[in-house]
């Protein structure tokens, strides 16, 4: 008989279970979009970025406060992590030698203080998170002071949500009073340094309980502050001869902590810049940055730019009057240079 007739195969029955699969090549599951929910994360401050190396203090201000070591979870490869932020860790919290924990998550911020490399640029780059000062330092000369440069700090911190301060250092070698009488009207409080008579107590008690970053022009003297304050070692640049440029002696932004008569605080210092690009900001905020400005524009049309030809301007109509003081017209012209900037941009856009 031949095996083609064998009538037995109509009675055999087949299930799953008689299905062979094979196994995982790889000997691992799946892996899924599902993450922990680290409901035993602790909560710690960023004090600094190295090499994809982030150094958190936890248990700020108790007697167990200590700094560890950590690196940032797959799940936020995207994501900046900045000075200032608080950073949800697990891990190995030990801050021990050789340790190493994860920051798995950051609780929402506060402020978020950015720039860009020009006005043209859409791409921020994040400098600090959850300050509410920014303390803007600039030298009454070797560097000369840039009122423009000022004036886009000052965006940038309104931009924030952040409270401006201003401190001109090396008055021993030049009068500030017509760089400051550019001001005159902005809600910005300002002191003035000297070699030997840096005023550490009255910096110290408007830093003290604010988290304040630090910004300013290379060469400014910004680091020789920040040494005064916090005690710290960062390192300290001079002014080149020929360029009248300061060179970058800060490589990367830090916080440090700064203990006075008047309490604690901390200081966030950033490397030095020469440029303070505002293509990430938008244009409504920066009329804030000119107090006086803003309070005249309540009378301006409906619509009014605030452009060097727009009609029945009441800013350009109080500026000429004499209304606002002298240095009014300075502070229209910076006004009048930003907006021009940021209309050209979006011409470009629109056009792109």
């Amino acid at each position: 008989m031949s095996w083609l007739d064998d009538g037995d195969d109509d009675d055999l029955e087949y299930d799953e279970s008689s299905i062979r699969v094979r196994p995982n090549p790889k000997a691992n599951r799946p892996r899924t979009k599902r993450r922990p929910a680290h409901a035993d994360a602790r909560i710690a401050r960023v004090l600094g970025v190295d090499r994809g190396r982030y150094t958190v203090l936890l248990d700020e201000d108790e007697p167990t406060e200590r700094r560890v070591l950590a690196t940032r979870a797959r799940e936020l490869r995207k994501q900046p992590i900045v000075n200032g932020d608080r950073a949800r860790v697990v891990g190995d919290l030990s801050g021990d030698e050789g340790t190493l924990a994860r920051i798995v998550g950051i609780e929402e911020r506060t402020s978020l203080l950015r720039r860009s490399a020009d006005d043209t640029d859409q791409v921020e780059r994040v400098i600090v998170a959850n300050a509410d000062q920014m303390l803007i330092v600039v030298a009454a000369a070797d560097p000369e002071p840039r009122e423009r440069l000022v004036d886009r700090y000052l965006v940038a911190a309104l931009d924030a949500g952040i409270r401006p301060l201003l401190v001109v250092t090396k008055t021993d070698l030049a009068d500030p009073t017509e760089f400051l009488s550019h001001f005159d009207g902005i809600d910005l409080r300002v002191f003035t340094s000297a070699q030997g008579a840096m005023p550490l107590d009255e910096i110290g008690e408007a830093i003290a309980g604010h988290s304040t970053v630090f910004v300013g022009h290379s060469g400014v003297g910004k680091s020789t502050l920040v040494n005064a304050l916090t005690g710290s070692e960062r390192a300290i640049g001079h002014v080149n001869t020929v360029t009248g440029r300061g060179r970058h002696t800060s490589s990367s932004a830090v916080s440090l902590r700064y203990r006075g008569p008047a309490g604690s605080g901390w200081v966030i210092d950033t490397p030095g810049v020469r440029s303070f690009g505002l293509g990430h900001v938008d244009p409504a905020h920066v009329l804030g940055a000119f107090t006086d400005l803003a309070e005249a524009a309540e009378d301006c049309p409906r619509g009014c730019t605030h452009l060097p030809d727009a009609p029945d301007c009441a800013i350009a109509e109080a500026v000429a009057s004499g209304r606002l003081g002298p240095g009014a017209e300075a502070r229209l012209d910076s006004l009048h240079r930003l907006l021009t900037t940021f209309q050209a941009i979006e011409r470009s856009r629109l056009e792109g």
